[in-house]
C-alpha cells in the first residue's frame, strides 16, 4: 500500500484494526498471551465484572498494560438503557474512560441489542460527554439513527453473541458500510480466520472478536491467525477485487494462436 491506511476511533490512531474481548479466557494469563499475538490495540472489558472490590484477587490491569492497551469498557449482561448508563458512569468514576463500547441486550435466550433501548442509551451518553461505540443489529436504518444520535463507531452484529457462525447477511453490512463516514467494526458470531476477512473485504474498518480466540482449540494460534487473517482482508479490499461473471474469461490473448 502507498499511503498509510491508518485505523482511526473518535480521533485517535491505532496500528491493529483487531479489537480483542477479555472474557471467557482459562486466566488472565492466557488472555494477555492471547492479546499480544493478536497484535490488537484495543480491549474490550465487563465492566460488570471486574473486581474492584478484593484486592487479594489478582485483576486484568496486572497483565495487560492500560499504558499500552487501550481499555474498552463495556456494558455486556445489561438489558435495560438504566443498567448501562449507570455501569458506563461508573466505568468514567473509576478510571475516567470515555471511549466506551455500549450494548443493551434484549433477552438472555438471543443475546440480541435491543435496538430502541440502545438509541436511548446511545442519545444520552453522546450527550454527557462519551464517545460511544454501539453493538447493534445489522439493520441499516437503525445504524443510520445511531450515528445520527451521536455515537463514535458502528458495530453491528455478523451472528449472535458466541455463536461461530460467521457473517448471514452480508448485503446489509454493504449498505451500513456505504451510508456512513464512522468506522463499521463487526461484532459478534464469527467463528474462524475467514471470517475476519470477510468482514474486511466487504470493507469493514475492524472486528471484534472474543469467543473465537478464547474459545478455540489452540488459543494462541488462532489470535495469530485472526492477526493475519484481517491484515489479509484489508489488504483484499484496498487492492480492488476482480467483477464477478458467470461465464469463463481467459488470462491470455487470442492474437498469436497458432
Amino acid at each position: 500500500m502507498k499511503k498509510k491506511d491508518t485505523f482511526i476511533i473518535s480521533n485517535k490512531k491505532y496500528g491493529s484494526r483487531l479489537i480483542v474481548g477479555t472474557g471467557k479466557y482459562r486466566n488472565f494469563e492466557e488472555c494477555a498471551k492471547c492479546v499480544e499475538l493478536s497484535g490488537a490495540d484495543i480491549v474490550t472489558v465487563a465492566v460488570r465484572r471486574v473486581n474492584i472490590q478484593d484486592k487479594r484477587k489478582p485483576i486484568l490491569m496486572d497483565y495487560i498494560n492500560p499504558k499500552k492497551i487501550t481499555y474498552l469498557p463495556n456494558t455486556a449482561g445489561c438489558f435495560t438503557s438504566l443498567e448501562a448508563l449507570r455501569t458506563l458512569r461508573l466505568a468514567r468514576e473509576i478510571g475516567g474512560w470515555k471511549l466506551v463500547k455500549l450494548e443493551v441486550l434484549g433477552d438472555k435466550k438471543t443475546l440480541f441489542p435491543d435496538m430502541i433501548e440502545t438509541l436511548k442509551s446511545t442519545e444520552v451518553l453522546s450527550k454527557e460527554g462519551f464517545k460511544v461505540m454501539v453493538y447493534c443489529n445489522d439493520d441499516p436504518l437503525m445504524a443510520k439513527r445511531l450515528e445520527n444520535v451521536g455515537a463514535v463507531a458502528i458495530m453491528p452484529l455478523a451472528a449472535p453473541i458466541g455463536s461461530g457462525l460467521g457473517i448471514l447477511n452480508k448485503i446489509n453490512i454493504r449498505i451500513i458500510r456505504s451510508q456512513t463516514k464512522l468506522p463499521v467494526i463487526i461484532d459478534a458470531g464469527l467463528g474462524q480466520a475467514s471470517d475476519a476477512s470477510m468482514a474486511m473485504e466487504l470493507g469493514c474498518d475492524g472486528v471484534l472478536i472474543n469467543t473465537a480466540i478464547a474459545k478455540a482449540k489452540n488459543p494462541f494460534q488462532m489470535a495469530e491467525a485472526m492477526k493475519f487473517s484481517v491484515i489479509a482482508g484489508r489488504y483484499s479490499y484496498l487492492a480492488g477485487r476482480i467483477g464477478q461473471i458467470t461465464y469463463g474469461r481467459r488470462s491470455t490473448s487470442n492474437k498469436g494462436i497458432i
